[in-house]
């Protein structure tokens, strides 16, 4: 704490200790305690290091679920946006997870913790496109290798916001053998881009760090963006889930939705037991609402947003 003012340790106090809606996170790095005096060479390796990892951890329980083999896939999509690598993380995850030699491979970066539901779209073109074909959709940030400390009142609120997690979800063509056990089918895209308000969230360059610049106005954009996408989505009968991003964001949201508060449960349940973990938080918070259906399925309407500022949203439904 003695790299920033006293007046900034308080705030990052009251924040992390206050009623913001977190409860635990999880981190991968491995010595947070150290994470403030890492070098920027050495917050790359950690998240070349632990963003495979958390990936193909996550494609593994995915198949296991559907029962199928890693060799089965034929391509692999996976976002991130707390770190580089190229080739991209697609490539160490096909290696340790055994995907065939052959599949397709696409990383989708710079899309911030809006970038699952634009995944899923590039997934659902490939599949249009190839039929025959299983694919498998990662999201994966190790958001800890992206901490960077100063007295900038975003960047401290952003510290006490973010976890670390990955999410995979798997895909079948319509003529893909097993397609016929297939659960839900995505449909009804759509996106919002404002890059006149692209200062309002991105990442920068500080002193060679990634630094997350984070505006107090993003509640406010994300629920207008969020609003224009439900309006145009005409998914009023469906069960809305969204990125949680922090309190304030799903406060904004719910009543844009025609929700009371605490509407936006699934949302809520990520961010109170993980924080915000960008990109991987809306499949995380579907993925809680499918465990946890005890009655038929319904229609979710899925909205992801963040960097750029952009916003997306799909509509999933049963079969």
């Amino acid at each position: 704490m003695d790299r920033i003012r006293p007046g900034s340790a308080r705030l990052l106090e009251r924040v992390l200790l206050g009623d913001g809606g977190i409860k635990t996170r999880h981190f991968a790095y491995p010595e947070l305690a150290e994470v403030f005096s890492a070098s920027p060479d050495d917050l790359a390796a950690v998240f070349e290091d632990q963003a495979p990892r958390l990936a193909s951890r996550a494609l593994e329980v995915a198949l296991d679920r559907v029962g199928l083999g890693a060799c089965e896939l034929d391509a692999l999509f996976v976002c991130t946006c707390t770190g580089s690598l190229c080739p991209g993380v697609s490539s160490y995850v096909a290696e340790l997870s055994g995907l065939p030699r052959d599949a397709y491979l696409q990383d989708l970066v710079g899309l911030g913790c809006g970038a699952a539901i634009p995944t899923l779209r590039s997934a659902h073109g490939f599949l249009a496109a190839n039929p025959g074909a299983k694919s498998a959709c990662i999201a994966v940030e190790v958001c800890s290798a992206a901490f960077y400390l100063d007295d900038d009142p975003g960047q401290l609120i952003s510290l006490s916001l973010f976890g670390d997690g990955a999410s995979t979800s798997i895909w079948y063509g319509p003529e893909a053998s097993g397609a016929d056990e297939a659960k839900y089918e995505l449909a009804g895209f759509d996106t919002v881009h404002l890059p006149e308000e692209r200062e309002k969230i991105r990442f920068v360059q500080a002193n060679g760090y990634r630094k997350n610049q984070l505006s107090p106005e993003v509640p406010m954009l994300s629920a207008d963006a969020v609003r224009l996408l439900w309006q145009r989505s005409e998914a009023e009968d469906t069960i809305p889930i969204t990125h949680g991003g922090g309190r304030d964001v799903v406060n904004a949201l719910e009543p844009v939705l025609g929700l009371q508060h605490g509407g936006l449960e699934a949302s809520r349940k990520v961010l109170e037991m993980r924080g915000n973990l960008s990109s991987p938080s809306v499949l995380v918070a579907l993925e809680d609402h499918l465990e946890a259906l005890s009655s038929a399925p319904q229609p979710v309407w899925l909205s992801s947003f963040g960097a750029g500022f952009s916003a997306h949203s799909a509509l999933l439904r049963p079969v």
